[in-house]
């Protein structure tokens, strides 16, 4: 029987938690609706990977992702001061895009794409943190493996020539496509 190892595809179902073992659910995957990936291929938390290697189709796992080797620490550097009119469009601002809370996907200097979270907007200055949504959080993971098998060359094809996708459940990859979910990465799932 195929194991989780490099450049196979893997199915799973998992729980997310951020309170440890016992806390909320987060996020899940579901039989319905799992994960799948490419093993390897740089989509997932590193981390996550490599506690899978070695697991077969049928075998069921608990992951513990600390927030170092998760989506990392905060960085408060990472929470920055804007200007209001970096926002407008022909003058104006669209209305409830700057509602504290909401996720803006936006541009650095050298065209990487971000997403930025409003914290507040105080006169002409918006406070933006650009985080990810799960730093600082440790994550806890419970799920089973569903299967197990070998990449198809397109599969290798698309995931080290394009950046891939590793999409399901409501985890996005920041994928092209347009069928990965959210494609904000908010998940737990490691999505990158």
């Amino acid at each position: 029987m195929l194991t989780v190892s490099k450049d196979s595809m893997v199915t799973l179902t998992y729980d997310l938690r951020l309170d440890g073992k016992e806390g909320e659910i987060f996020e899940s995957a579901t039989e319905s609706n799992p994960l799948f990936f490419l093993h390897g291929a740089g989509l997932m938390i590193p981390a996550f990977e490599e506690q899978l290697v070695g697991k077969k189709s049928g075998d069921n796992f608990e992951i513990f992702i600390p927030a170092a080797s998760g989506y990392g620490e905060i960085n408060n550097e990472a929470v920055v001061e804007l200007p209001l009119d970096i926002f407008k469009v022909d003058g104006k601002v669209e209305e409830g895009m700057l509602t504290p809370g909401n996720s803006i996907p936006m541009m650095s200097s050298n065209g990487q794409r971000m997403d930025g979270i409003v914290v507040s907007v105080e006169g002409e200055t918006v406070t933006m943190d650009f985080n990810h949504p799960l730093a600082g959080e440790d994550l806890h993971f419970t799920g089973t493996i569903l299967e197990v098998r070998e990449a198809t060359q397109d599969e290798l094809n698309a995931a080290y020539q394009t950046g891939g996708c590793g999409c399901g459940s409501s985890c996005g990859s920041g994928c092209d496509s347009g069928d990965c979910g959210d494609g904000g990465c908010g998940s737990g799932c490691g999505c990158n």
